[in-house]
């Protein structure tokens, strides 16, 4: 995989190569390359995690130095000058066999499962998107007695999204030692959204994707899964990650096993099982956005692809956004506003994979903002607080047209205020139009009053939307009383006492 053309990229102007690279190449043209055309959007953000601790190795940025600022200054330096295309061959080609795909030692993967698991799995497992088993077909009609065996390249993709977003319960049958079992944990990926700055090339991106190790890391113990000196054992009790690489490779709970066809470019069947029996030490992954549910439990705020970037905005640039969820900012951002060279050309982009906790997959999910780190708040507080009223201000009529429809919907048809099709319609218009002027603004770094127009907005889509109501003085009424929800609901009035 360090030469093998399998991550697709776009040149930069100016530059120009094949369309797809290895590992190699990725990271000795990183300052050539104008971004990753990887997908979907799941092992887009698995392999940013991998790019980020080679990168980390091949600078020396994997240890804090002397001090955070020591480690800032060798990060710009870095950035100023590129990759050191010889650092990159010193480290990769002692290590060339653990990164063959295919090899003795597979890269990324567990060649005991071979006589470890009484059965493989099939290629229609492997690939998300595929039915498997006794599922139904939606996507294509695979059949386990008929596969299409995927190339080489798309199985890694679909490995990398397996070590991360893998799901949880059944699978298949592994032995090891006096152990067997049937059953695995859920990837630590699974169901959320990573969110990664983005720069003007491929440098930038990764350089703004590491955050500063802990002062105690060293190199020598905290170590990726290629650089370990033999397979991990599946039954012992998975230690502490001592440092950002380890993290940024580590807590997987699958283990795959590729098995490919005579010529080598393509897969012709996988074994896929658990990896660990003991549970993972719990991380916080600087990617994503943490927050506090109601019993006071900390987890990542999930993917969902009905929810657009801009409502998560001020949760990016300011460090306490406030709301019922006490969001944290990825920690990743932490030390964006050192990088002022390139600030004003730093966007987001979030990634993941819209999934229940077990075994349920719905939807990938990608978006990018416009350049908008320059507003983060240690750079620019007052903007970054506006940008924040500015989403609250979106968010309140959204909610407020929600309710103003639901109450219509219950009045006219005497039924409950639950969901109702006005709902979805509203939702539909309100919301696309709502991104639009948000950006708008933003962009205008105009706030002024700007809750007005998502007021005017609201009432055009509440208008739009009943306007199906049935033409009765009865309806009409209902209609009216139910938009008084769009400026807060009827204004009650306290009795005098007696």
């Amino acid at each position: 995989m360090t030469t093998r053309p399998w991550i697709g990229v776009r040149w930069a102007a100016g530059h120009s190569g094949p369309s797809g690279l290895g590992l190699r190449d990725v990271l000795a043209h990183s300052r050539n390359l104008a971004s990753l055309t990887v997908g979907p959007p799941p092992a887009l953000s698995a392999l940013y995690r991998l790019l980020y601790a080679l990168i980390a190795r091949v600078t020396g940025l994997d240890e804090l130095g002397e001090d955070r600022d020591d480690w800032l200054d060798r990060r710009t330096e870095v950035l100023g000058s590129g990759v050191d295309p010889g650092r990159v061959d010193a480290y990769l080609e002692p290590l060339a066999e653990r990164f063959d795909l295919f090899g003795p030692r597979p890269f990324l993967q567990d060649p005991r499962l071979a006589e470890q698991c009484p059965k493989p799995a099939g290629v229609n497992k492997l690939i998300f998107g595929r039915s498997a088993g006794n599922n139904q077909v939606w996507f294509g009609h695979h059949r386990d007695t008929a596969p299409h065996f995927p190339g080489a390249v798309e199985a890694a993709l679909n490995l990398l999204i397996w070590l991360y977003y893998g799901p949880s319960g059944r699978c298949a049958s592994r032995t090891a030692g006096s152990t067997t079992a049937a059953d695995m944990s859920a990837g630590p990926l699974r169901t959320s959204l990573s969110y990664h700055p983005e720069g003007a090339n491929l440098l930038e991106t990764l350089l703004a994707g590491l955050t500063p190790p802990e002062s105690t890391v060293r190199r020598t113990a905290d170590l990726c899964p290629w650089e370990l000196p033999g397979l991990p054992d599946p039954l012992e009790a998975p230690s502490a990650y001592p440092g950002v690489c380890s993290r940024l490779t580590g807590g997987w709970q699958h283990a795959v096993l590729l098995v490919p066809d005579s010529g080598g470019e393509k897969v012709r069947d996988a074994y896929i099982t658990w990896a660990r029996r003991g549970k993972q030490p719990r991380t916080e992954d600087a990617y994503l956005m943490w927050q506090i549910s109601q019993q006071e439990n900390i987890y990542p705020r999930p993917a969902d692809s009905g929810r657009a970037l801009w409502r998560d905005l001020d949760a990016l640039l300011l460090k306490e956004p406030g709301g019922s969820a006490r969001p944290h900012r990825p920690a990743v951002l932490n030390s964006i506003p050192e990088l002022e060279d390139i600030l004003d050309r730093l966007s987001v982009r979030a990634l993941g994979f819209e999934q229940d906790g077990k075994t349920k997959d719905i939807q990938f999910v990608s978006a990018t903002t416009p350049a908008v780190l320059n507003a983060i708040e240690e750079r620019e507080p007052h903007n970054a607080r506006r940008i924040g009223d500015l989403r609250v201000a979106g968010e309140r009529y959204g909610k407020r047209l929600e309710w103003a429809v639901k109450r219509a919907w219950a009045a006219i048809t005497n039924t409950s205020v639950g969901d109702c099709p006005w709902t979805h319609q509203a939702a539909a218009l309100y919301w696309s139009d709502a991104e639009e002027l948000f950006w708008s603004r933003v962009h205008e770094r105009d706030f002024a009053q700007a809750w007005r127009d998502f007021r005017n907005l609201a009432e055009s889509t509440f208008d739009g939307v009943t306007r199906d109501a049935p033409p009765t003085p009865h309806a009409m009424k209902v209609v009216e009383e139910a938009r008084l929800e769009l400026y807060g609901g009827r204004r009650r009035t306290r009795r005098n006492a007696a």
